[in-house]
C-alpha cells in the first residue's frame, strides 16, 4: 500500500460520495438543533421566564453545547476519527467497551428520536388538516424517510438542503412580524407555570443534536476538520436564531399570550403558512437526521462486532450506504410508531446527555495526563472540558433524576457485559496509561505523609529459583495476600536461558493475575544471592516497594545457607521475612484451622497474627492463639491466659478465636496441640534456626510458617 492510500481519508475513495463540512456537518446540526420545540415551546418558555429569563436560560443550555462542542472539536482534531462518530471518539479513547456502552443506547436513542419526530411531524399535519387519518400520515412519513436515507446520503443531503431553505424562510417570516410591540416588556417573569429550572428543563433538548454530524464522520471527506468547523459553526448560528426570535416573542407579545398560545409564531409571522412549512419542515429533517446517523452508528459497532448479527449490520452497498442497518432501524421505528413513547422522551435526551458528559470528560482526562500523544490542533481549556462534564451531569438530575438513574444503570451493565465479551480493537486506548498516572500522582502524596502501620498490606518479594517447578506455595500466596496485597516475583538466570525463564514465570503467575497487583522480572545474574539483594536494594527506591519477603524451603539443604544470606538482607534493609516448610504429604489440608504460636514477652508477633488474619479472611475456619510453657502452676496459667486475652482484645481476634495455654516443653506441646491446617511461628530477630524449621512440620503434621517482623507491622494498629 504506498503513502497516498494509507493517507488518504476512509471515505474517500473511487466511486464513493463523501460529505463537505456544510452538507455532512453544519446542515445536520443546524436542522437537529432548530427543532419543534424552537417553533412550539420557545414563546413559552419567553411567557414565564421573561425576556431576560429566558435569554438567561438560552446562554446557559448553549453554554454546555459549546463546552461539549469544543470537546469534540479538540478530540477529533487529535485522532483518525472512525465511523460512528461518537462512538469512534470513545472507544479510542477509553476502549471499545466503554464505546459500545454509550454507543448502542445512543442508537436506540437516536431511533426512538425519529419515532417522535415523525409523531410530532404527523401532530402538525393535523393541525393543517386535521381530517386526515393519523395513522395514513405517519406511515406515509416513515415510508418517506425511509426511502430517502436507503438511497443515498447523498440524496437525504440534498431534500435537507430544501428543509433549511423553509425553516429560514419561516424564521425570517416571525422575525419581520408586522404585529406592534408591547406597551412593556416583561423582562423576568412571574413563572406561573414552572419555576426556573423546570422551564430550563423544557428548554434543553432544543439545543443538542450537534452529534448530527459527528454521526456522518464516516462518510466526511476530512473529518477532523469538517466536525469542528461544521460543529461549531452550528452552535453560534442556532445561539444568535434563538436569541434573536427570544427578542421577538418578548418585544411583540404579552406572557399570557406566549404561555397560552402554542402556534404564537404562526399567529405573528409575516406569512403564516410559511411558518407551518418550517414546523414541518423541523420534525421531517430531525427525523431524517436520526434516520441517516442511527444506521451509520449501529454499522460502525457490527464492524466490530458488538451487536448481535454483527456479520450482516457491517455490511455496506457500493456507495458506502448502510442499507441493512438502514432497515433494521426502519423496522424499529415503525414498532416504535404503534406506542406510547412521550414516557421515553425523558431516557432518551439522557442517552445524549450522557454522551456529551463522556466526551467532555475524555478530553479533561487526556488534558490532564498530559501526554505527548495529545496534542490537538484545536486547544482548549481544561476548565471547558471539566465545565461541559459536569453541566451535562447537572442537566441530567434537573430534567428527571430517575431517568438519569436508568441511563446510567443501562450503561454501567452493557459495559460489564462488554468486558466479559473480550472485544479486541485495532487501535490502543488511554485506559492503561490513565490508572499508571493516576497511581504515579497518588504515590507523590502518598510520600509526602508519614508511613504508619496502621496502613500495613502484605506486599511480597518472591524469589523463585525454578518458575517450572514452583507451583506448591502459590495458593499459600494467594491467601495471605488477597485483596489487598501484592506480589513481586522474581528468577535469577543466564543470558542464554532468560527468554524462557520469563515465559515459564508468567504461567506459574498467571493463576494470580486477576485478584492481586502481580509482578515479575528475570534478573541475568550468575549468583542468585547477588541478584536478590540487587533487586532489593532497587525497588527500595520505588514507592511500590515489597515490605516482606517470601522464601520456601525445600526437601534437600543445599539452600539451607542462601537462606540465612537471605534473611540477613532482609533485616538490614528492615523488610519483614515469611519462611514457608509446606508439609509432603497434607499441604494445607482443608484450609480452614490456623495456630498461631505466640511466645510470652516476645517482640516478634505481629507479622504472625496479621498472616493469620488474612488467612482467617481467605479461608474462614478458626484461630488458635497458642502459647507454651514449663510451668505448670495455676498462677502461670493464669498469667499466660491472660497475655493471650489482652492481646486477642487488642488486635480484635474473630470472636471464634480460642486461646490454649500447653504445658511441657515445647516439642511436647507441639503433639498436643489443637490440630490445624496450618502453624505459624515467630523467629528470633537474630537468627534463622534452619535445622528447627525443618523438623517442626513433621511433629505438628502440617505445613509450618516461620515469620520475622520488620518493625513497621501491627497487629493491633
Amino acid at each position: 500500500m504506498n503513502l497516498w492510500k494509507r493517507l488518504r481519508p476512509a471515505g474517500d475513495a473511487p466511486g464513493i460520495r463523501t460529505f463537505g463540512t456544510f452538507g455532512g456537518v453544519f446542515t445536520p446540526n443546524v436542522l437537529t438543533i432548530l427543532g419543534v420545540i424552537m417553533y412550539l415551546r420557545l414563546g413559552w418558555v419567553v411567557g414565564n421566564a421573561g425576556l431576560l429569563g429566558a435569554l438567561i436560560i438560552i446562554l446557559m443550555a448553549k453554554g454546555i453545547t459549546i463546552c461539549t462542542g469544543m470537546s469534540i472539536s479538540s478530540i477529533t482534531t487529535n485522532i483518525q476519527i472512525g465511523a460512528g462518530g461518537p462512538f469512534s471518539i470513545i472507544s479510542k479513547s477509553l476502549g471499545l467497551e466503554a464505546g459500545g456502552s454509550i454507543g448502542i443506547p445512543l442508537y436506540i436513542a437516536q431511533t426512538l428520536s425519529a419515532a417522535l419526530y415523525i409523531i410530532g411531524f404527523t401532530e402538525g399535519w393535523l393541525r393543517v388538516f386535521p381530517e386526515h387519518p393519523p395513522w395514513l400520515i405517519s406511515v406515509s412519513v416513515w415510508l418517506l424517510l425511509l426511502a430517502i436515507s436507503y438511497i443515498s446520503a447523498s440524496f437525504a443531503i440534498r431534500i435537507q438542503y430544501l428543509v433549511m431553505t423553509i425553516m429560514a424562510l419561516s424564521i425570517m417570516s416571525f422575525l419581520l412580524s408586522p404585529s406592534p410591540p408591547v406597551e412593556h416588556i416583561v423582562w423576568i417573569g412571574a413563572f406561573e407555570d414552572a419555576d426556573f429550572w423546570h422551564v430550563f428543563a423544557v428548554f434543553f433538548p432544543a439545543v443538542t443534536g450537534i452529534l448530527a454530524g459527528a454521526n456522518m464522520s464516516g462518510d466526511l471527506t476530512n473529518p477532523r476538520r469538517a466536525i469542528p468547523i461544521g460543529t461549531m459553526s452550528a452552535i453560534v448560528v442556532t445561539m444568535i436564531i434563538y436569541l434573536g426570535l427570544a427578542f421577538m416573542c418578548g418585544y411583540i407579545g404579552t406572557s399570557q399570550e406566549l404561555r397560552t398560545n402554542q402556534m404564537f409564531m404562526v399567529d405573528h409571522a409575516w406569512w403564516g403558512p410559511v411558518v407551518i412549512g418550517g414546523i414541518l419542515g423541523a420534525t421531517f429533517s430531525s427525523a431524517l437526521g436520526s434516520m441517516l446517523g442511527a444506521p451509520r452508528l449501529l454499522q460502525a459497532l457490527s464492524e466490530h462486532r458488538i451487536v448481535p448479527f454483527h456479520r450482516v449490520f457491517a455490511q455496506k452497498s457500493r456507495n458506502n450506504e448502510p442499507r441493512n442497518a438502514t432497515m433494521l432501524t426502519g423496522l424499529i421505528i415503525a414498532a416504535a410508531l404503534m406506542v406510547e413513547l412521550n414516557t421515553l422522551a425523558s431516557l432518551i435526551t439522557m442517552f445524549f446527555l450522557v454522551t456529551y458528559g463522556v466526551i467532555n470528560l475524555v478530553v479533561f482526562i487526556q488534558q490532564s495526563m498530559r501526554i505527548i500523544s495529545f496534542r490537538p490542533t484545536f486547544k482548549i481549556p481544561r476548565l471547558l472540558s471539566l465545565g461541559g462534564a459536569i453541566g451535562c451531569a447537572l442537566m441530567m438530575l434537573l430534567i428527571d433524576a430517575m431517568f438519569s438513574a436508568v441511563a446510567l444503570v443501562t450503561i454501567v451493565a452493557l459495559y460489564i457485559w462488554l468486558i466479559r465479551r473480550q472485544l479486541a480493537a485495532e487501535w490502543g486506548d488511554i485506559r492503561g496509561g490513565m490508572f499508571l498516572i493516576l497511581a504515579e500522582r497518588a504515590s507523590r502524596i502518598a510520600d509526602t505523609f508519614p508511613k504508619h502501620t496502621i496502613s500495613w498490606k502484605p506486599d511480597l518479594l518472591v524469589p523463585i529459583e525454578d518458575p517450572q517447578v514452583w507451583a506448591g506455595p502459590l495458593f499459600f500466596i494467594r491467601s495471605i495476600t488477597y485483596p489487598s496485597g501484592s506480589i513481586f516475583a522474581f528468577t535469577i538466570t543466564s543470558e542464554e536461558q532468560s527468554a524462557q525463564k520469563m515465559a515459564a514465570m508468567d504461567d506459574l503467575l498467571l493463576p494470580l493475575k486477576g485478584h492481586i497487583l502481580v509482578n515479575s522480572v528475570v534478573i541475568e545474574e550468575s549468583d542468585f544471592f547477588q541478584g536478590t539483594k540487587l533487586v532489593v536494594q532497587t525497588l527500595r527506591g520505588g514507592s511500590f516497594r515489597p515490605n516482606t519477603l517470601f522464601l520456601t524451603i525445600s526437601t534437600n539443604d543445599k539452600n539451607d545457607l542462601l537462606i540465612s544470606q537471605l534473611a540477613s538482607v532482609a533485616t538490614r534493609y528492615q523488610m519483614g521475612m515469611i519462611i514457608l516448610n509446606q508439609h509432603a504429604r497434607s499441604a494445607f489440608g482443608m484450609h480452614q484451622h490456623v495456630n498461631l504460636w505466640l511466645r510470652d514477652k516476645s517482640p516478634n508477633w505481629n507479622l504472625a497474627l496479621l498472616i493469620g488474619l488474612h488467612l482467617h479472611l481467605n479461608w474462614g475456619g478458626k484461630i488458635n492463639l497458642i502459647t507454651a510453657t514449663e510451668d505448670d502452676s495455676p498462677e502461670e496459667y493464669a498469667r499466660l491466659y491472660d497475655v493471650l486475652q489482652s492481646i486477642s482484645d487488642q488486635a480484635r481476634m474473630p470472636s471464634m478465636t480460642e486461646l490454649h495455654v500447653l504445658t511441657g516443653s515445647f516439642y511436647e506441646t507441639l503433639l498436643t496441640a489443637p490440630r490445624a491446617d496450618i502453624n505459624i511461628f515467630g523467629l528470633s530477630p537474630d537468627e534463622v534456626p534452619i535445622a528447627f524449621i525443618r523438623q517442626v512440620p513433621e511433629l505438628a503434621k502440617s505445613s509450618c510458617v516461620f515469620v520475622k517482623d520488620s518493625g513497621y507491622e501491627s497487629a493491633l494498629a
